[in-house]
């Protein structure tokens, strides 16, 4: 059976299937609360299936899906509710006290800092494919990584 768009009915299924994850860890990252990155990601594939751009492949789903999330959560963090509120970092895992003071440390970090140190470390992406998905220059992700490092460096 075909949608209205002549795509297979489980295409967002299998669309959410191989993305759910990675989505969550992008959201969860720069939210820092579980609740938020839940709404985040809902609204993330909301956008999917209202927009249903056709994809090259795989990749570029994931990448343009990052995108999205990144620009929601900078959406987000805008709102005259958001900057009233503390985040909750119980909902962020950790093995030890150590970890937990690092994540403590990352979720501090300006926003334009946090994005590309989350891709980098978290997600494994290169600076190049952080440049992609951001839209910036790679020359400007190396910059906010070195400056992401150097903050950590005098955090911790």
């Amino acid at each position: 059976m075909q949608t209205q768009s002549n795509r297979p009915v489980d295409w967002l299924e299998s669309t959410i299937m191989r993305n759910q994850n990675k989505i969550y860890r992008v959201a969860l990252g720069l939210m820092a609360n579980k609740q938020d990155a839940e709404d985040i990601i809902q609204d993330a594939f909301v956008k999917l299936v209202e927009k249903q751009p056709n994809f090259n492949s795989h990749d570029h789903e994931t990448a343009w899906l990052i995108r999205v999330t990144v620009n929601l959560c900078k959406s987000r963090f805008r709102t005259r509710w958001w900057n009233k509120t503390v985040p909750l970092l119980d909902s962020y895992p950790a093995q030890s006290n150590k970890h937990q003071d690092i994540i403590e440390t990352v979720l501090a970090l300006p926003l334009k800092y946090r994005i590309p140190v989350h891709l980098f470390y978290y997600e494994g992406y290169s600076t190049k494919e952080i440049a992609e998905i951001t839209e910036q220059k790679e020359s400007t992700v190396r910059s906010q990584l070195a400056r992401a490092r150097q903050m950590l460096k005098n955090y911790l």
